[in-house]
């Protein structure tokens, strides 16, 4: 019996929100929130009712108290955090755009706490889940970072656990794109179910369309591969067979940030619920689509009840 459902691992940022749209210098007065692609995954698990256990460091520091109490109360296992006396937590400023483009965001993490994640952190007893999942950003923080990862994969595929990968690629945190495409797609490797994006899945793996895409990844021994096409909706490729699912339309796309975490945890939770890949597929669709008509990372992410009464409308 596992202690908890899933594993997440990575950094959470403070997030300073601007309240009136234009240029960040010019912006008076901001919102805080939090924010981390790593961790609106792991919180989006918990809303459905998973046990998540989160792995991380922050700041001895406002930031770092804003930032555990924020994940505490979305129900997140944080014992497994620990708190830096040396170095900050990681924070960002983002800008509001009313008209649904990618806002401009900029990032204040460098020698944050979070960057001096290593194999270290892990404690016996760590890694009782049964799934994990994990991103390429992580590993784009440092050495340590990526060794971490690894260290995570390697032990969790020991264990004969599950594991997702999103490649979430940062190209401004790694040296030089070859070193980020290497290194990212030797976790990738390791996953069962991996979920790029289609520009994604084109760098990484050189090729075009989404089936030969997967099919790179199903050669090294990956289970599933989930591609995220955008306002196409979503392709699935498993040794199975494949699919293409439609999107769900939206009125009006507020905030695109945190779309991707969405998909993720709507084909994750179906997954882990047993159901089929299709279905995993549209419910990842769903929870992206609410992520876009919501402003913030991770606000438009689902409680269990509203899945629920989802699920029941499109069976009706």
């Amino acid at each position: 019996m596992h202690e908890h459902d899933v594993l997440c691992f990575g950094e959470t940022m403070a997030m300073f929100v601007a309240e009136q749209a234009g240029d960040l210098a010019s912006v008076g007065q901001f919102g805080k929130r939090i924010a981390g692609a790593d961790s609106n995954v792991a919180i989006g698990l918990a809303r459905l009712g998973f046990k998540v256990r989160w792995l991380s460091r922050v700041g001895d520091d406002s930031l770092g108290r804003f930032v555990l109490d924020s994940l505490r109360r979305e129900g997140l296992d944080c014992s497994g955090v620990e708190v830096d006396a040396c170095n900050p937590t990681g924070f960002q400023l983002k800008a509001r755009c009313d008209d649904g483009s990618d806002p401009a965001v900029e990032y204040f993490r460098r020698g944050s706490a979070a960057s001096r994640l290593s194999p270290a952190l892990l404690r016996p007893g760590s890694l009782q889940a049964r799934h994990l999942h994990a991103t390429g950003i992580p590993p784009a923080l440092s050495e340590s970072c990526r060794a971490l990862s690894h260290a995570l994969m390697d032990a969790m595929r020991a264990a004969g656990r599950s594991i997702s990968f999103d490649p979430n690629l940062r190209p401004s945190l790694w040296p030089d794109q070859s070193s980020m495409v290497r290194e990212v797609n030797a976790l990738a490797a390791k996953a069962d179910w991996v979920l790029p994006g289609l520009e994604e899945g084109r760098l990484l793996t050189g090729q075009h369309t989404p089936a030969d895409i997967a099919a790179f990844y199903l050669d090294q021994g990956v289970e599933l591969v989930v591609i995220k096409l955008g306002d196409a909706g979503a392709y699935f490729r498993s040794a199975k067979g494949e699919g293409q699912v439609a999107p769900v339309p939206v009125s009006q796309v507020v905030d695109t940030v945190g779309a991707g975490d969405a998909f993720a945890v709507g084909v994750l939770s179906a997954l882990l619920d047993g159901h089929p890949i299709a279905e995993a597929v549209a419910r990842g669709n769903w929870c992206g689509s609410r992520a876009v008509q919501s402003r913030g990372d991770m606000e438009g992410l689902p409680l269990r009840h509203e899945l629920q009464a989802h699920d029941l409308r499109r069976s009706a």
